[in-house]
């Protein structure tokens, strides 16, 4: 018996040692290939980047990878490896190679991550490219058009006023605010009004009443550490923290919830429609509707369903809402921390508002007619972009040249917009500095080519209007009425999980 288990013990500690051995020897091997025989092999970088894709979970789950991507440019260069298959690059040129409207890279995995389990077809942000990708796209692509959002920009004011007055109560009462928590709420408020008819109460409420707000700041990160995992890792991922992680499990009930509220909207909608009551008040021509229009008149041609519909509501409601409130919170933020900037900001406003240049509910179009303000607005997405990571591609099956190195067809490779948008060849010595000056002396129309705010060429955001719409008429708005001073001059912390998010802004208010 004894001999028997001693047997035993032997055959299991060599299984284990050669596994151990192999385990060596494959990995002596991997890193060989990687650091010498790889197709990348030759582009500086980290060590362990080169050799593991856990390196670059490793720099992104911090929430900084910004910072960390300058610093990997300035040591390594214009083009750096970040993982075994992918690069990112600081060359302002391969902005218009990988993402102009004549490329023909394709997304990468990583957007996969973002995708609802329910879509029929790719959504907008993870499409990989393609015909499919423009076909879907021009469907829908009229409901965005700056002319259809401005036919609802009175119910942005409806937003705006109930802001003025909460801020106005916050005044009296002498208290502080927080400009990140506030932008949210009228972002999505908007969202509510311009998509469904209705605002979700956010503003009234003052506060995450319908946990809409937090299910997103679960959500987004655990999607993002998601998609810079190898797709076979995802699902273990997903799995494990259903298990272990209470962050995932409330991330997957916040991703059910939204999808629930969405579909509880769009079959309220219908029903609506379906009433024939004399009674009932005419239908506003909102985003939703015009997209039920769409599918009852031309479905069947387009194929174009409730499912895709519901698709584009979640989009609205789920992605825009979160990149509006994070780039307005930005350009305010820069420009209360800069009382030069702030106090000729205030100068032109007044000077409109005395000129009689300004209506009572401050309009888009005459907002943009403000070139100081319009200037702050740019100096202010370049200084906060919407995103502190790369967006990722293919390069073109046949490679390209970017940063002087030749990149390998169908290599991942991206630009970081908070990378590039310091790049001080195409904005000058003082790009860390915030002067909205740039864009009245200098080359506008070449710096604007490397704004990635809203996405590039074919893959411009389809909100970009309805974003643009609400900050302008936000900002002049809101320093019309209001003195408002940060309460700390300390620099904004911020998190970059995806979306490149302020902590908090605190905020003193009074009425002006």
């Amino acid at each position: 018996m004894d001999f028997f288990f001693l047997s035993n013990f032997v055959n299991v500690s060599r299984l284990a040692q050669g596994a151990l051995v192999g385990a060596i020897v494959y990995w002596v091997l991997w890193i060989v290939y990687a650091r010498v025989f790889h197709p990348l092999a030759r582009f500086p970088g980290p060590f362990w980047a080169s050799v593991t894709r856990g390196w670059t979970l490793l720099h992104v789950l911090p929430g900084d990878a910004e910072k960390t991507q300058r610093r990997l440019h300035a040591k390594y260069g214009p083009v750096v490896r970040i993982a075994p298959n992918e690069l990112v690059t600081s060359d302002p040129a391969a902005i218009n190679t990988l993402y102009g409207i004549k490329s023909i890279t394709t997304k990468t995995d990583f957007y996969l991550a973002f995708r609802p389990p329910w879509a029929r077809f790719p959504d907008h942000f993870s499409a990989e490219g393609g015909s499919q990708h423009g076909e879907r796209r021009r469907i829908v692509s009229n409901v965005y058009t700056m002319t259809s959002v401005l036919q609802s920009e009175k119910y942005i004011d409806r937003c705006m006023d109930l802001w003025l007055e909460k801020l106005g109560e916050k005044s009296d009462r002498h208290e502080s605010f927080d400009l990140w928590v506030w932008t949210r709420m009228y972002a999505y408020d908007v969202i509510g009004e311009l998509y469904f008819s209705k605002m979700f109460g956010f503003l009234k409420a003052g506060d995450d009443h319908l946990g809409y707000i937090n299910a997103t700041d679960d959500l987004i990160p655990v999607q993002f550490l998601a998609g810079n995992m190898p797709t076979y890792v995802r699902g273990p991922f997903m799995l494990m923290g259903i298990l272990l992680l209470p962050k995932v499990r409330r991330a997957l009930k916040a991703l059910d919830n939204l999808t629930s509220a969405t579909n509880v909207m769009l079959k309220n909608r219908i029903a609506a429609r379906q009433n024939n009551s004399p009674s009932k008040e005419p239908e506003r021509a909102d985003v939703l509707g015009k997209l039920l229009d769409i599918s009852d008149n031309r479905g069947k041609e387009l194929n174009f369903v409730l499912d895709d519909i519901k698709m584009e509501a979640f989009g609205g409601f789920f992605a825009g809402s979160e990149t509006t409130a994070l780039t307005l919170s930005g350009i305010l933020y820069h420009i209360l921390k800069t009382p030069r900037v702030h106090a000729k900001l205030i100068a032109e406003i007044d000077a409109a508002v005395k000129f009689q240049q300004l209506s009572s509910h401050i309009a888009y179009n005459e907002a943009i007619k403000l070139p100081y303000l319009v200037a702050c607005v740019k100096e202010g997405i370049r200084m906060h972009p919407v995103t502190g990571v790369s967006f990722p591609r293919h390069a073109p099956p046949s490679g390209c040249t970017i940063g002087g190195y030749f990149i390998p067809g169908k290599t991942r490779i991206g630009v970081n917009p908070s990378v590039i948008h310091f790049d001080k060849t195409v904005f000058g010595d003082d790009a860390e500095q915030f002067r909205p000056e740039r864009w009245i002396e200098g080359d506008a129309s070449y710096m604007d080519r490397h704004i990635m705010q809203f996405g590039m060429g074919s893959r411009t955001c389809l909100g970009k209007n309805i974003s643009m719409c609400e900050i302008y008429k936000a900002i002049p708005q809101l320093l019309r009425s209001f003195s408002l001073e940060l309460v700390s001059q300390e620099e904004m912390q911020t998190t970059s999980y995806w979306l490149h998010k302020p902590v908090a802004i605190d905020i003193k208010v009074q009425r002006r």
